[in-house]
């Protein structure tokens, strides 16, 4: 992740900054990372700061929790870590090692019990130091009380006070409930350059809300289509091609989908973008336009397409 932070914080060094970038260029510096909401929330939060507090963080969990995309874990976070607030920062790691510690057989994604933990927690924190605590319980997590797989308990200094090393359940902690199967869609991605030097390629934006909102992308379609079914499909469209052919699949993992996708590149002649396209050079999709992770694949494939 670092280059991307370095990059991001060069081109917007403070929050007023993040507050007044056009969205645009915003989700192209995000462009890669994916849960593009993440990076509008960052905006929406800076925007807040400016117009409640003057462009300065607040301090508190209480003020933190009311800013956009900003959850328990992350005020906790801050609140604790940046201004020295007693308050918990509950993240997996955390409730892994206070399942194993405390030998609790409840589900951890259950409100009731990360409620509970976080009361346990609550009580467990140093006043004089609850940004150092809770770093070092999330540290515990990530090297001794590993997931999915036998913790390092000989590593662990508190394995001496852990209820679930005592028990021998700690292997069997935290106890989770079964998340659901990606559902699978299979799509045909289109590649379609115009038949001119330098060649531009066809780009559309996708709508203002759900998936990938409001993000740049090559088309595509559900379903898998042929060649010969994908040249009627673009004539169908007024694209007259003038080469289609095939390119290799991909796929590509979102939270709870996954596509699998065949590519088809297309040389057309007299293309022109309509609503929601854009028609963009390989210098300027590089610049200016945020396509996401999910064509990582094909966009790749530009640069040898349109050479």
């Amino acid at each position: 992740m670092l280059p991307y932070f370095g990059r991001f914080i060069i081109a917007l060094p403070d929050i007023r900054s993040l507050a007044e970038v056009p969205e645009d260029r915003l989700l192209k510096f995000w462009e890669g990372l994916g849960y593009y909401s993440r990076v509008r929330n960052l905006q929406k939060a800076a925007r807040q700061v400016c117009e409640q507090y003057g462009g300065a963080l607040p301090a508190t969990y209480e003020q933190l929790i009311q800013l956009a995309g900003i959850g328990p874990y992350t005020a906790g976070a801050i609140a604790s870590i940046a201004f020295g607030q007693a308050v918990p920062a509950v993240d997996g790691n955390v409730l892994r090692v206070t399942a194993r510690l405390m030998d609790c057989a409840e589900d951890v994604l259950l409100p009731r019990t990360r409620r509970q933990m976080t009361g346990w927690i609550q009580s467990w924190i140093p006043a004089d130091a609850p940004g150092l605590f809770n770093q070092a319980l999330m540290e515990l997590g990530e090297q001794a009380c590993l997931p999915n797989t036998t913790p390092k308990c000989e590593n662990c200094p508190l394995s001496g006070v852990c209820f679930g090393k005592h028990a021998g359940t700690q292997a069997s902690l935290p106890v989770r409930s079964g998340a659901k199967a990606r559902r699978v869609e299979k799509r045909t991605v289109f590649v379609i350059l115009t038949d001119e030097d330098p060649p531009r390629v066809l780009l559309r934006r996708r709508p203002e809300s759900g998936l990938l909102a409001g993000l740049w992308e090559l088309p595509n379609e559900p379903g898998y289509l042929t060649v010969s079914q994908a040249a009627g499909y673009l004539r169908g469209r007024g694209i007259e091609p003038v080469t289609v052919r095939q390119l290799p699949e991909s796929r590509h993992l979102f939270t709870h989908i996954e596509w699998q996708m065949r590519g088809i590149s297309v040389c057309a002649k007299q293309l022109a973008a309509n609503k929601n396209e854009a028609l963009a050079t390989l210098e300027t999709l590089q610049s200016q336009y945020a396509v996401p992770s999910a064509f990582r694949f094909y966009t790749g494939l530009l640069p040898v397409l349109m050479g």
